[in-house]
């Protein structure tokens, strides 16, 4: 019996070790399967996380209405927008009605009833808003794109209101049929009672909170994609490319058709590819698509990204200019000047990517927190404001908290303040 067990054992010992002979010879590192996409790319490793776009598509703020000219904010990420956003991308709406906007007095309604309202920045096209949202198809509907969202029910009412705001200014669309209730309504209104209370301006274009809040700075450490990744993740043949040292100390590789260059240390990217457009014209809506599937491929995402459009409707056009605007935990990312990060921008022509720039930095998933600071609110900020009006010789059209990024060596801080966005698109920050 003994005998047999011996033999065994060593029978097992042999075949392990031709096993293991096998691999070294044959399975040397490096030399295993690669994936090699529809565009023709050898992709090596894996780098950044695989995203969908419906993960790009989210309110940048929610509005709570509470009556009585009460409101408070809720931005991305927090526990209550996280609920409240999930229960309305549950339900549905249909049957939708078009009117002038300015035909009610939105400012009377919001003052005086229970309601949410979402705000989708510049705008999406309704057949992306129908990626994240239960939207019945209307064809007269689905030509325009949505930059708000309004919920609302007034005293005495049977049922709610909701109203879709085009980001041409002109148009609101009712959805008419919808499965939610006044007392749906109510409920996610109740959430905003306890929260920091907001003052409304401009015509609740603004919204204020009525007192200081405090926030913490986030302390990351950090670490850098290299440019060989980036070469195997974006060109077809790297060892075909070749190296220009530039006297800015930048780097660019090209294979003579497209080109990545390499910036602030490493820790940025552009790449271009002038590649013969399509035929075929792209929308706004199948740009994004692409862009996502794009990134995708090509580095992947290293952290949560919000997909801001160009001002104005969706329509064909040659060219789209798309930025995926980074968040961590509720907060935008600004980057620019000294420190650019927190955003990936693209440019697509009839739906192909011709331009393609973000940071090469790559952070931990646990960060430190660092000192503490009070944001200004109530009357010392809308005194900020006119401030910042006055010395830009520009109205402010919108306020959010958010970081600005800094670098302390190989350390990322990112910096809570104030972020005011100008009537001529460019944005200020102050804390």
């Amino acid at each position: 019996m003994k005998e047999r067990l011996k033999t065994a054992a060593l029978t097992l010992l042999v075949a392990v070790s031709l096993v293991q002979s096998y691999l070294l010879i044959y399975r040397l590192p490096g030399t295993g399967p690669v994936a090699v996409s529809s565009a023709g790319y050898v992709r090596t490793d894996e780098m950044g996380e695989q995203k969908s776009v419906e993960d790009t598509l989210y309110p940048d703020r929610m509005v709570i209405h509470m009556g009585k000219d009460r409101h408070t904010v809720f931005y991305p990420d927090s526990a209550f927008y996280k609920l409240i956003y999930a229960r309305i991308q549950a339900r549905d709406f249909a049957a939708f009605q078009v009117q002038p906007s300015g035909g009610t007095d939105w400012e009377k309604i919001a003052e005086n009833n229970s309601g949410i309202e979402l705000s989708f920045g510049t705008g999406l096209p309704v057949p992306l808003l129908q990626k994240t949202m239960r939207l019945a198809a209307d064809p007269a509907f689905e030509t325009t794109s949505i930059d708000r969202i309004w919920i609302y029910t007034g005293s005495g009412d049977e049922k709610p209101r909701a109203f879709f705001f085009s980001s041409n200014g002109k148009d609101v669309y009712e959805a008419t049929q919808i499965d939610l209730t006044v007392q749906d309504v109510l409920q996610h209104v109740a959430f905003g009672a306890e929260w920091t209370p907001y003052t409304a301006l401009k015509k609740h274009t603004l919204y204020i909170p009525s007192k200081p809040i405090v926030l913490a700075e986030a302390v990351l450490d950090t670490a850098s994609f290299t440019s060989d990744q980036m070469q195997r993740n974006l060109f077809a043949d790297p060892a075909v490319t070749r190296n220009i040292h530039e006297q800015d100390g930048s780097d660019i590789y090209t294979d003579s058709k497209r080109s990545l260059q390499v910036e602030d240390e490493g820790r940025w990217m552009t790449y271009t590819d002038p590649a013969a457009v399509p035929a075929i014209r792209a929308d706004a809506t199948e740009s994004v698509l692409s862009a996502v599937d794009f990134i995708n491929q090509h580095g992947g995402w290293n952290g949560s990204y919000r997909a801001v459009l160009p001002s104005g409707e969706s329509k064909l056009d040659d060219d789209l200019n798309l930025r995926f605007q980074q968040y961590y935990g509720s907060l935008p990312i600004l980057g620019s000047g000294t420190v650019r990060y927190g955003y990936m921008n693209l440019i697509l022509q009839q739906g192909t990517v011709s331009f393609y720039e973000r940071s090469l930095m790559e952070t931990t998933e646990e960060s430190e927190q660092g000192p503490q600071y009070t944001l200004s609110g109530g009357q010392e900020l809308i005194d900020r404001i006119a401030k910042v009006e006055e010395v830009h010789g520009l109205k402010v059209v919108s306020l959010y908290p958010a970081y600005t990024p800094r670098m302390n060596g190989e350390t990322l801080r990112l910096v809570p303040g104030w972020a005011a966005e100008m009537s001529d698109g460019t944005t200020v920050t102050f804390n």
